[in-house]
């Protein structure tokens, strides 16, 4: 099941509703990194990067792009008034100080538990694990988007992770591109389906116990 770009900015919109006027919100590399351009002109958010900056803004309109400003997945953004620049040690010393309401994650595999595993298949070259180890334990929130299935078709929400984990018990909320999850000591609650899947899809694609919402909301945007 692919994920072509109206799939990512869904996911990307359904994220920004969780952000609230004033919040400091760190974003991960990928389907995260769209989520400024989905945010109401009247929220006014500091969003943080592991890389130094405090107060991103969206993206730049093509030819406008500097070359010294960018995400932390190395792709250009701007900065909003009042943004700042700072290394990369005291970037995450503000995250281990716990001042980040929300971060938003991909992920490879999400156990019912909410245990986050995000920065390695065993045999492949990577960059490192980045913040991700920090920001899931010290972020207030956690949020992780991500496609429902991999590229083989099997569930990435599983009993329990078979990759190497970032950080367990940390994840608060799941956005698949076919429904929202919350994650609680009770397990997974399905909250919310995206159009046009139902009920019985989602669950043929999740590898784990579910409880349902009273009431499932049917996202159509």
């Amino acid at each position: 099941m692919g994920m072509g770009i109206d799939t990512r900015n869904k996911l990307a919109r359904r994220a920004a509703e969780e952000i609230r006027h004033g919040m400091v919100v760190n974003l991960g590399i990928g389907i995260p990194s769209l989520v400024p351009n989905h945010l109401p002109k009247d929220i006014t958010v500091m969003f943080h990067a592991e890389n130094g900056i405090t107060g991103m803004g969206p993206s730049p309109n093509k030819g406008e792009e500097d070359e010294n400003l960018c995400n932390a997945g190395g792709f250009p953004v701007t900065l909003t008034p009042g943004g700042s620049y700072c290394d990369s040690a005291t970037a995450f010393a503000m995250i281990r100080k716990g001042i980040v309401d929300i971060t938003i994650l991909g992920s490879l595999e999400v156990s019912e538990k909410g245990d986050l595993a995000n920065w390695i298949v065993p045999g492949k070259k990577v960059p490192g694990m980045g913040g991700a180890m920090e920001l899931a334990q010290k972020a207030k929130k956690v949020i992780v988007l991500m496609n429902h299935c991999d590229k083989k078709g099997y569930p990435k929400i599983v009993e329990q992770c078979t990759l190497p984990l970032t950080s367990s018990r940390c994840v608060d909320l799941i956005i698949t591109d076919l429904a929202v999850f919350h994650v609680s000591d009770q397990g997974l609650l399905l909250a919310e389906m995206f159009a046009p899947y139902d009920v019985t899809q989602v669950l043929s694609k999740t590898g784990c116990r579910v409880q349902m919402a009273k009431e499932i909301r049917k996202i159509s945007y």
